[in-house]
């Protein structure tokens, strides 16, 4: 299955780049988790932020940000198996699992739950 891996990004950071990166890290190794269940992950960062990039935005939450940051995640969903949770408080995630439920796709709230769906 393809399954969008949905967790914080900015949530609890105050921007701080450090503490961002460190919640795409977790991210990342629910990633690489679903991988080796043998399903293939995504998470929206991947394509969302450099197409941020390219549009030029200059800061954190800045209007170019806000335009492309969660659209791409919930674009992702139409295309997707399922969602994962991860991670601490976030409303974004929080959002795109609602839309996931909306959309009739699996919502997975914790890794155990995913373990238990054979892979395709």
């Amino acid at each position: 299955m393809l399954i969008l891996i949905a967790g914080p990004y900015r949530s609890g950071t105050n921007d701080d780049k450090t503490l961002i990166a460190q919640n795409m890290h977790r991210m990342e190794e629910a990633a690489l988790a679903v991988y080796r269940l043998g399903h293939t992950p995504v998470c929206g960062e991947w394509l969302a932020l450099p197409l941020i990039h390219a549009a030029g935005s200059t800061q954190l939450g800045d209007a170019v940000f806000n335009e492309i940051f969660h659209p791409v995640a919930v674009r992702l969903i139409d295309h997707c198996d399922g969602v994962l949770r991860v991670g601490g408080a976030s409303a974004g995630a929080d959002e795109i699992m609602k839309q996931a439920e909306q959309k009739g796709k699996q919502t997975y709230w914790s890794m155990d739950e995913l373990k238990s769906v054979p892979n395709w």
